[in-house]
């Protein structure tokens, strides 16, 4: 196929374009209800950053941008963005859990989830996950273990392999290392003062060690000077892009839009924690705390 054809190369897959309708269908019904008690905890905004999140998935996987993806390294890392920033970032955003808890069916919440939420169960998990150190973890054996050259020329040749592992732990992997950066409601991390600070402070070297791995590997892409993934030799070069200058490409972007991602948040938290609101703040509740 050449590059003409690869523009218009919509290649939509059923099963995950199926199961983005069914979640915007179900978080947009819980998203209704809820506006009808709490429209202050869920305005507008919150609906369209969960359809946008939605949308960023399906542009990543059904769009041409998948089919450039299996040629060049350089288009591959953008759709890797939208997988791992875009698209995560807005769904926490829109602070999902309990629209689309209320968006499902009664006898659904009833009869099955409600006896499983009473046992406690999804809380202790979700605590253990969205933990600091655990969220990193899994994030980063998630980032790591899909650069690894034989891993991601799997990646590369296998379509199941590339959408329903890779593409998928990207996706999961990153929800839950941005959900404790932006503690959707009622999320609260554990071990937090009334003012939230102990933790927040701690999402400082958080987002500082993910850079660190993003840059890291980025670096290695741009510098090595070789091709190191195999399997983009085997390709028709498009547009005249030699395979090395295509990687240097795809490690220039992803150096540079990962560090805005890490690096942005870290600096809106530490402006957020050091103004003088916020010590009024601590010094008050330090003030009202039993002594």
């Amino acid at each position: 196929m050449d590059s003409s054809a690869l523009w218009t190369a919509w290649d939509i897959p059923w099963g995950v374009t199926s199961a983005l309708i069914v979640s915007a269908l179900i978080y947009s019904r819980g998203w209704a209800r809820i506006r009808r008690t709490r429209p202050e905890l869920f305005p507008r905004w919150r609906l369209a950053a969960f359809l946008g999140g939605m949308f960023a998935v399906f542009i990543a996987v059904a769009s041409p941008l998948d089919a450039f993806a299996d040629r060049l390294l350089c288009i591959h890392m953008v759709q890797h963005f939208f997988l791992w920033s875009i698209a995560p970032i807005l769904i926490v955003c829109s602070a999902p859990v309990v629209p689309m808890l209320r968006g499902l069916p009664r006898w659904l919440m009833r009869g099955v989830l409600r006896p499983l939420f009473a046992s406690g169960v999804p809380h202790k998990i979700g605590a253990f996950l969205t933990r600091l150190r655990v969220a990193w973890l899994i994030w980063t054996l998630a980032f790591l273990s899909w650069h690894i050259p034989k891993m991601y020329d799997l990646a590369l040749s296998n379509e199941y392999v590339h959408e329903y592992g890779e593409h998928a732990s990207f996706f999961l992997a990153s929800l839950i290392f941005w959900w404790p950066v932006i503690a959707p409601w009622p999320f609260r991390p554990a071990g937090t003062t009334r003012s939230g600070d102990s933790r927040r402070w701690m999402l400082i070297p958080y987002l500082m060690l993910a850079d660190v791995v993003n840059t890291g590997i980025s670096a290695f892409l741009c510098f090595s000077g070789r091709v190191i993934y195999p399997g983009y030799l085997l390709e028709p070069r498009l547009f005249g892009i030699s395979a090395l200058t295509d990687q240097i490409a795809g490690g220039a972007f992803m150096w540079v839009s990962g560090s805005m991602m890490y690096l942005i948040p870290g600096m809106i938290i530490t402006v957020q924690l050091l103004s003088p609101r916020n010590r009024r703040q601590q010094r008050l509740y330090a003030a009202a705390a039993p002594q």
